[in-house]
């Protein structure tokens, strides 16, 4: 057990000018961006070595005693193994065994019954089952088999990886059984009450909804595109963002994709059959139509799909796992079930910080540790994998072989995680991330027309808005802190919208992270075409990121400022 013999109280302004103490606060971040945007470092890496600065700004400038820093970052990087890996690994696993069981073919090839336009299809599958897919695995997984799915229908590769990075833009947020806002509460210092948080993500990716199926119809075939399908784009964008809307403020709000992307395609379902889009056949050619003439060399064909077999046993039986996955976290959220759950969690101190105070004086929430092995999602997604196994008749060799397979194929993904979030806990446990917040403060009322670039940036950095809400939301929560009592919000209010409109940020910064980027390239067969897909994307990155900061700086002002909860 370690011993520690003195307290800890961070400063604001440890160096006696807040520019100089935010300036060397900035060194870890700035070392983050660079690594991995400039210099191309692998994720892990740059994590690493991120944290190592972050450790010595604490130490050398921010007169932390080393082993409290030490343990806090020991900490943090416990805590980004278990419980944010573990929601990952779970949901990837749970996606995987409908793979392994064949049933995932069924549920592909049933889109195919929709509609035969292929701009339709595209829709669909991008926009909704790639939301389906970020709802439960997230990871890369919507962009990689969305992309080869919108190749098999007939659009060139690079035409398919924009529309495929494009549409995981919207359901990010709340991708992985939301665990993006779950992170941007616990790290923003709202603890367990998500519900602070989710609405206000909710509502500005909501609106997101009403833009972006129309930037996929144009981005598929131009103008043609928008003018022969705007309709299904219309209710599309409209269905999702609603569900968006009201899911996302329930308890359910880790569901908030999911039933989102159900919904919306039974809606369209029943659309399509009083509607049908006129130029579908002539549109097949331009779809197809190489973007980039010098890498894509080979023509594209549309691979007919095999719907002979599907009846409706079949495509009952490939949803099975969501509805399974609805049904137990439904029950999961009723009072009762979530308190029982939370019996069974282990809380205990942390040693090495007994000592450690937040700014005010008062302990800090990381004196102790909670291992929630059953009241956290991953224990709920372990479930839905092995009912889905047993329904799939998926052997019991099969089934924890392909979670092996998946825990090897994540390791340099954990180590990045936790290094992320053992940065953010030594920064914010030093004062780093508030001697930051105190020097963007400066920029008063206007700070929130700008709050949603720092979410962009970590997504963009980290590949992950998860990583973006740990890095970034304590920092968002001491900047509404400092600008709340000025404002129309008041300070709990402002906090909820900047950590919120932080998680808004990062969606669109998703499309344009190296790792989404070469996940793409990968998918589509074009390995080292990142920056002919980054050249071409990056305008829509920009234009919706101004978007959502007109969106969130309005929502701090009278004129929207009435939707927050």
């Amino acid at each position: 057990m370690w011993i520690l013999l003195e307290g800890f109280q961070p400063s604001l302004n440890p160096l006696g000018a807040q520019w100089l103490s935010a300036l060397v606060a900035l060194i870890p971040i700035a070392c983050m961006l660079i690594t991995l945007g400039a210099l191309r470092w692998k994720a892990h890496v740059a994590g690493a070595v991120s944290w190592a600065l972050a450790f010595l700004v604490a130490v050398l400038a921010f007169k932390m005693p080393a082993l409290m820093a030490l343990s806090t970052s020991v900490h943090g990087f416990i805590y980004g193994l278990f419980p944010i890996v573990w929601i990952l690994l779970m949901a990837i696993w749970m996606y995987q065994v409908t793979v392994i069981s064949g049933r995932f073919e069924d549920l592909r090839n049933t889109f195919f019954l929709i509609s035969d336009d292929p701009r339709v299809l595209g829709l669909l599958i991008a926009f909704c089952f790639g939301g389906l897919l970020e709802a439960l695995a997230g990871f890369g997984a919507p962009v990689a088999i969305t992309a080869v799915m919108l190749v098999a229908i007939g659009f060139s590769k690079i035409r398919a990886a924009l529309i495929a990075l494009l549409a995981n833009t919207v359901p990010v947020a709340f991708g992985a059984v939301g665990l993006p806002v779950l992170m941007a509460a616990k790290t923003g210092g709202f603890g367990d009450n998500v519900l602070a948080i989710s609405p206000i993500t909710g509502q500005i990716t909501a609106m997101l909804c009403l833009v972006v199926p129309f930037l996929l119809l144009a981005v598929m075939d131009g103008k043609q595109g928008v003018t022969q399908c705007w309709p299904v784009g219309l209710v599309v964008g409209i269905t999702f963002g609603v569900v968006k809307w009201i899911v996302s403020a329930t308890p359910l709000y880790n569901l908030t994709e999911l039933i989102a992307a159900v919904v919306t395609v039974g809606v369209a379902i029943v659309f399509t059959r009083v509607w049908k889009a006129q130029g579908g056949a002539e549109a097949i050619p331009r779809i197809g139509q190489a973007v980039d003439p010098e890498l894509e060399t080979e023509p594209v064909e549309a691979q007919a799909p095999d719907t002979s077999n599907l009846t409706g046993g079949r495509i009952f039986m490939a949803l099975v796992p969501y509805l399974m996955v609805i049904v137990i976290f439904g029950l999961a959220a009723v009072p009762a079930i979530k308190s029982f759950l939370k019996k069974g969690d282990i809380a205990f101190a942390w040693p090495g910080l007994d000592g450690l105070l937040d700014v005010n004086g008062a302990a800090s929430s990381h004196q102790s540790y909670t291992f929630a092995w059953a009241s956290t999602p991953g224990i709920l997604l372990a479930l839905v994998a092995v009912l889905t196994a047993v329904v799939y008749r998926v052997s019991v060799s099969d089934l924890f072989k392909e979670l092996w397979v998946n825990v090897k194929k994540m390791k340099f993904a954990m180590l990045t995680i936790g290094s992320v979030v053992a940065l953010a806990y030594v920064m914010g446990d030093s004062g780093q991330t508030l001697a930051l917040g105190m020097f963007f403060a400066g920029a008063g009322a206007i700070y929130p027309f700008f709050a949603p670039v720092l979410g962009w940036i970590g997504t963009y950095v980290t590949g992950s808005d998860t990583s973006a809400n740990i890095l970034f939301s304590n920092l968002q929560s001491g900047v509404g802190q400092q600008i709340g009592d000025a404002s129309a919000l008041g300070v709990e209010k402002m906090r909820a919208l900047l950590v919120g409109s932080n998680a808004a940020g990062g969606v669109v910064g998703k499309m344009i992270s190296p790792q989404s980027l070469a996940i793409a390239a990968s998918a589509i067969g074009l390995a080292g075409s990142e920056s002919a897909i980054l050249r071409r994307i990056i305008a829509w990155s920009f234009i919706l990121l101004i978007l959502l900061c007109v969106i969130s700086g309005l929502m701090s002002t009278p004129v929207l400022s009435w939707l927050l909860p």
